[in-house]
């Protein structure tokens, strides 16, 4: 099974679309790749219209897959939960009752990060299912020249509930300061619903005041709140909730959260996604414990519930962040030595010295953009996946070797004293004293994100000195060899940092040999 952690714990709320893979995928031939596949878990309210899904196709190397086939198979259910595809119905057939098979003629590319959106499925439950009925719905995946792989998804019965969120909310607050936000939930169904569990999706500078024993977090940052509190029809509940935004925010900006309810049943479903994919679920937190105040209680028979409209279960909170707090990007170059024909490791990339902390995770662009310009006599054999070619204003392909200038992408999240370097091994082809690059922080893009309000510039390029006689001063191609250099040569080992949302945004890809890092 392929884990993959990830710092931002809430990836998976709110998928839309497919996640494709941003660099060029490998054939199935050039190396020893696997394939793995899942489902969500799903709880169906019995005479609800059900609900639609896509499955999760990975792989643990990028791939172009041909012929890929997905096969759904609810016979365990039979005569309880229809199942139908018709997202693309001239690529998917019935060949016997509760078996849909879907065909993709087209080359398809998947990679760790996985893709979904592919052949959603639609479940509903008859007029013969109920509350507590529950199955198995079998997913297979396979392509040309791979073996096929199948995953069992939990499908269950439950009643009917309709959470609504609260309202959108809009604060204004300074870097440090404290503020208070309303947490509240409405069951608009017409059954009690057992307890509710909240989802917090907030930007990094959003930091949680207090931490509650039946909540959940990652540092100070709110994961989840189980509520055992009986929610009955009707009844508006709630409680108010104190944050502090980060001393670290970025500043003038604006932050955003997000809160998501769902049922106990349905949140199941969801810890069974995170613990497949190996994401934590954080730590309890030590303190007293959070509560709804009711309004109403009308007792009910506990089982599986499942919530009947998921359109309303949203709330958001925008926080207009005042002030002026920027910060430091600082160019890493590094100084190499070699013979002839010696393959040499260049980790090159930018440290954040602050004061502000960097964060485009909910947009999904790269917080800057780097430009490397490769030392005179000597040629990139091995570039990070994350870097291309840059060929004046066209761009060669992702990871591609033997260019003399490279555009590289960090990720969306650059925390304060942590550093981003990117890996290029460097093969010498004539020696030359002194001979320079160098690394560009801040580089102009014609593009989504970057960072242009640096407070310190000078340091923002850096250079890339093989063969240095100790007098610098003088001489090589490609950049002025008296820029500085920082941070060492070593490589780095810390596995990337951030995955962003993925709300229409692609993850960066990870290559075994060829990493971009994140070190603190």
């Amino acid at each position: 099974m392929l884990k993959h952690p990830t710092r931002r714990w809430l990836a998976a709320i709110g998928l839309a679309g497919a996640l494709v893979a941003t660099a060029t995928p490998a054939s199935a031939t050039e190396t020893e790749v696997t394939l793995d596949v899942y489902f969500d878990n799903i709880t169906l309210a019995a005479g609800s219209a059900g609900k639609a899904d896509s499955p999760y196709l990975y792989s643990s190397e990028p791939v172009t897959l041909h012929d890929l086939t997905v096969q759904y198979d609810i016979s365990d259910l039979a005569g309880k939960v229809e199942i139908s595809s018709e997202q693309w119905p001239d690529q998917c057939t019935t060949p016997k009752p509760d078996v849909v098979n879907c065909v993709r003629p087209l080359p398809t590319g998947t990679d760790p990060d996985g893709q979904t959106g592919l052949y959603k499925l639609t479940l509903a439950p008859t007029d013969a299912a109920t509350n507590g009925d529950e199955g198995v719905l079998k997913v297979s995946f396979s392509a040309q020249g791979f073996s096929p792989v199948t995953h069992e998804a939990t499908v269950r019965i439950g009643t009917g509930v309709d959470l609504v969120a609260g309202a959108e909310h809009e604060f204004s607050a300074a870097p440090g300061e404290t503020f208070t936000a309303p947490l509240t939930v409405t069951n608009m169904g017409e059954d009690t619903a057992d307890g509710a569990v909240a989802s917090f999706d907030h930007d990094y500078g959003i930091r949680a005041d207090q931490h509650y024993s039946n909540c959940n977090y990652d540092g100070d940052q709110m994961l989840f709140c189980r509520f055992d509190e009986q929610l009955a029809p009707g009844a508006t509940y709630g409680n108010t909730l104190t944050y502090q935004l980060g001393a670290d925010t970025y500043a003038p900006s604006t932050e955003a959260g997000g809160v998501h309810w769902k049922t106990t049943a349905e949140f199941e479903d969801y810890e069974a996604y995170l613990s497949d994919r190996g994401i934590t679920l954080g730590e309890p937190g030590t303190g007293g414990k959070l509560t709804l105040t009711e309004q109403n209680r009308i007792q009910s028979a506990r089982g599986a519930q499942a919530d009947t409209d998921p359109s309303n279960n949203w709330s958001y909170m925008l926080i207009s962040v005042t002030g002026e707090n920027s910060t430091d990007l600082e160019a890493i170059g590094a100084e190499l030595s070699g013979e002839k024909d010696a393959e040499i490791l260049a980790s090159i990339g930018f440290r954040n010295n602050g004061p502000a902390t960097l964060d485009y995770s909910r947009l999904g662009s790269s917080v800057t953009y780097l430009n490397v310009d490769v030392p005179q006599g000597t040629t990139a054999v091995e570039v990070p996946d994350t870097c291309s070619p840059l060929l004046g204003d066209d761009f060669g392909d992702r990871g591609e070797p033997g260019a003399a200038k490279y555009r590289c992408n960090p990720s969306p999240f650059s925390k304060v004293g942590e550093e981003q370097t990117f890996d290029f091994t460097l093969r010498i082809d004539e020696v030359i004293a002194d001979a320079a690059g160098a690394v560009q922080v801040n580089a102009p893009c014609q593009c989504d994100g970057g960072f242009y309000d640096d407070i310190k510039p000078a340091n923002d390029e850096a250079a890339i000195l093989i063969n240095a006689t100790g007098d610098t001063g003088g001489g090589g191609g490609g950049a002025d060899p008296s820029l500085p250099i920082t941070g060492d040569s070593t490589l780095r080992v810390a596995g990337l940092g951030g995955l962003l949302l993925a709300i229409g945004a692609a993850g960066f890809l990870i290559a075994r040999r060829r990493r971009n890092s994140f070190v603190a």
